[in-house]
């Protein structure tokens, strides 16, 4: 049996070169890969004295050969193809171990050139993979060192390899070759700054986590990142406590985060079932979270509580008072730590660089069934000015609590309406069917949890246009004094006439932010 071994992981490989020697199998290799196993003793012939061709042009040129290819794809069954081997004096490899030029690595590298980037495709390794895999009832290709041992087992049984096996890891070539061009596809679809979508759309994640199960017991689960810079996104946090995070706390946190993100002051959102069910900002986190938690002293229990400023040992024991489910912050006060640890089933989530915003060309997935829906996300707040289209203009306070209310309301369930006042959500009305029910269940949550008297002065906002005056006449009622909302409904002068007639403000913001 012959082996040929050219992998740039070099993890493993002398052992497994030196297993396969014992097994009487004749080692063929390549450059940096030959130099590695003569060092290290194992008797290797050169692709070279195979070829009959040296290695040129800086190694660019070494195994797209006949001698290799031919020795790769020839059927052990087909009495043709043995004959015309003999005739053409090639042997037949038996083994293909190879892994590729590092181009992952090498474009996640900051500052990394187009140039250098290039020249780390590999073209001969994916050549001798496929050649190999496509003949799997002959040649067992190798391309994962954690499957060394699986064929070192299997050649010690003194059967060989079964087929089974070689089939397991043809599917494994192919997936890796299919990856490993999706990364090469993206990274040029990005250096072309092209924001189109494409013709046909690939994409290609990596596996983080698997889970006991999904959003249901019954259903299985993985968590995948994207191959590139994830810097102050879930996918790069560390967890520092607790048992590890399921489908839906993942779900969860990452729209507590996205909301986050919109935020420079310092800020805490609490979420729950990706819903905001509280965003407070202040003078420091303390004061953040105090108001994120009295917005809806409720829903928070069992939520997920994220800020963007360190978590310090006050905020903790208020955090401490009842049960959360995850807490994630760009970095925790030592005493802080020692005292959220005291509770086993806490999850504690450090993210660096957490108001680090996704590349505004990034893209959204919604999976439908026999295919996918696929836009880039809604990384915008504004489109541009706002228009105030009453008589009444929003105080500067108003204004501040205006665009506070814009931001939860963009990162809302539609049909959504928030209400904020004083740099704290005091309503949010999520998914509902109808606007008005929207309107109404903010209105009746800040009411439940922080009296009548908080909605005199408060402001509202809608995620899409009113289509009605309804909505302006039941915060008129409740005692809201000012409006944000997208405008563009045929009938937006009710609503307009609607605040003047209750000396109330409203704001067109030309943009909608439906979340479905």
């Amino acid at each position: 049996m012959r082996a040929l071994i050219s992998v740039s992981d070099k993890n493993g490989i002398v052992e497994f070169a030196k297993k396969l020697q014992e097994l009487g199998v004749q080692i063929i290799s390549t450059g940096g890969t030959h130099k590695t196993l003569e060092q290290a003793g194992v008797k290797v012939t050169g692709i070279s004295e195979v070829t009959g061709f040296p290695e040129c042009l800086d190694g660019r040129v070494k195994t797209l050969h006949p001698n290799i290819h031919a020795g790769l794809l020839a059927m052990r069954s087909n009495p043709e193809h043995m004959k015309q081997l003999e005739e053409l004096k090639i042997e037949t490899i038996d083994i293909v171990v190879v892994n590729l030029y590092p181009f992952k690595e090498t474009i996640l590298k900051e500052g990394v050139t187009r140039e250098v980037a290039i020249e780390n495709i590999d073209i001969g390794g994916p050549t001798m993979l496929r050649s190999a895999a496509k003949n799997y009832q002959d040649v067992a290709v190798v391309v994962d060192p954690r499957d060394y041992d699986l064929v070192i087992d299997e050649l010690k049984s003194g059967n060989g390899i079964s087929l089974d096996t070689k089939f397991y890891l043809c599917s494994k070539v192919f997936a890796h070759t299919a990856h490993y061009d999706t990364l090469i596809a993206a990274y040029m679809k990005r250096e072309r700054q092209d924001n189109n979508l494409p013709e046909t759309f690939t994409m290609t994640f990596e596996k983080v986590q698997e889970m006991r199960y999904g959003e249901n017991p019954h259903q299985k689960a993985a968590f995948y990142k994207e191959v590139v810079n994830t810097d102050g996104l879930l996918s790069s946090a560390v967890q520092l406590h607790g048992k590890e995070l399921s489908f839906n706390n993942i779900n969860d946190t990452n729209g507590a985060l996205e909301l986050l993100k919109e935020f420079e002051e310092p800020t805490v959102v609490a979420c729950k079932h990706a819903n905001p069910c509280g965003v407070g900002t202040g003078e420091n986190v303390f004061e953040a979270y105090v108001k994120a938690y009295n917005s809806d002293p409720t829903s928070i229990f069992g939520g997920i509580v994220v800020m963007n400023r360190e978590l310090d040992e006050k905020t903790a024991e208020e955090i401490n008072k009842i049960f959360v489910e995850i807490v994630v912050a760009p970095s925790y006060s030592e005493k802080a730590l020692e005292i959220l640890k005291s509770k086993k089933n806490i999850r504690l989530l450090a993210i660096e660089n957490i108001t680090t915003k996704q590349d505004e060309n990034s893209y959204d997935l919604k999976k439908v069934a026999g295919g996918i829906l696929v836009q880039t996300i809604d990384s915008k707040l504004l489109s541009g000015e706002l228009k105030t289209v009453t008589k009444k203009q929003p105080t500067e306070q108003e204004m501040k609590d205006l665009i506070m209310a814009w931001k939860i309301v963009k990162h809302t369930k539609s049909n959504a309406i928030t209400i904020v006042k004083n740099g704290q959500s005091i309503g949010i009305g999520p998914g509902q069917v109808n606007r008005i029910w929207a309107c109404k269940q903010a209105i009746e949550h800040a009411v439940e949890f922080l009296g009548e008297d908080s909605l005199k002065g408060a402001t509202l906002a809608s995620d899409a246009y009113f289509p009605f005056s309804d909505c302006v006449e039941a915060a008129a009622e409740a005692g809201i004094t000012a409006i944000i909302q997208p405008g563009g409904s045929i009938r937006d002068n009710d609503s307009i006439e609607a605040c003047d007639n209750h000396n109330m403000s409203m704001l067109f913001t030309d943009m909608r932010h439906f979340k479905h």
